[in-house]
């Protein structure tokens, strides 16, 4: 490489920096996409996964791990079938699974502006509880 008329002692330099290869990750090396992965996602909010949850509500109840996992997903299939059937499923201080229907409409395609039809659809939305609100992000006075 040449630089200014200088010939680069080391290939992996450029302009003053040096590129550190042993640390660049590269897609076809093994694992490295999930490493990629990871050290973008360390700024992330990290939730409770199904497992946690499972293991903490049988500590609470002094339940085994399966019958927490099973209430889990009695609950959310319990959630699911109301909320299709009867358009609304309330958990208690903590909200509401609500099925509701968009009307047709017209829209734009925001690359050529040209006007789209939309099609009517229903959607699922959750309406969180005031008491959880209040209490996750209390209101500035």
């Amino acid at each position: 490489m040449v630089s200014n008329d200088r010939v680069l002692e080391d290939p992996h330099e450029y302009r003053g920096f040096v590129l550190n290869v042993a640390s660049v990750a590269l897609p076809h090396a093994v694992g490295t996409q999930a490493t990629i992965d990871r050290e973008e996602n360390k700024n992330m909010a990290t939730g409770l996964t199904k497992t946690a949850l499972t293991r903490q509500l049988a500590e609470k109840l002094q339940l085994t791990n399966k019958q927490a996992a099973s209430f889990l997903d009695l609950l959310a299939e319990t959630a699911i079938k109301e909320t299709k059937k009867n358009g609304v499923f309330v958990i208690p201080g903590i909200g509401r699974l609500v099925k509701a229907e968009r009307k047709a409409r017209i829209g734009r395609n925001p690359q050529t502006g040209e006007a789209i039809k939309i099609k009517a659809k229903t959607v699922v939305k959750f309406r969180v509880a005031k008491a959880a609100k209040d209490t996750i992000a209390p209101p500035k006075k």
